[in-house]
């Protein structure tokens, strides 16, 4: 039996065989993640049905579960119909505090989900426009 919060087995080995550096994107469910993501990173479906579950439900067990280094959100595309604040992005600041956050415009964003160091997507069925965060594997540190 495991210890501690996480104890999906498809996130756990997917999560277990990356190391410092390698990415992991939290989707919501607007994401395209079966063409926005790189080939070989591995899907997890955790999209049980609208708003079940959020990124922030797997931020919360997530962050318990690996060192987190750095986050990026994705912020809408310049442009005059463009929202000014993106309310998901408050949440995730305040789960991760002291952690560094980059914003990046939708089409940027997705070209970094398609790069090889984006070991896992999690499909979640959070329903908030532009909440997908992609977080960044840290490292261990020798008291933890």
């Amino acid at each position: 039996m495991l210890y501690g919060p996480m104890t999906h087995p498809e996130l756990l080995r997917a999560i277990g065989g990356a190391g410092h550096g390698a990415k992991i994107l939290l989707a919501d469910g607007n994401y395209p993640h079966s063409v926005w993501v790189s080939p070989r990173a591995e899907r997890i479906a955790l999209n049980l049905a609208p708003g079940l579950l959020t990124v922030d439900d797997v931020l919360g067990v997530l962050k318990q579960t690996v060192p987190i280094e750095s986050a990026a959100i994705m912020i809408p595309s310049p442009g005059p119909d463009a929202p000014t604040h993106i309310p998901a992005h408050d949440g995730y600041r305040a789960q991760l505090p002291g952690i560094p956050f980059t914003e990046v415009p939708r089409f940027d964003f997705y070209d970094e989900a398609k790069s090889d160091d984006v070991c896992c997507v999690v499909a979640t069925g959070d329903q908030r426009l532009y909440a997908n965060l992609l977080l960044t594997i840290g490292v261990r540190q020798p008291n933890e």
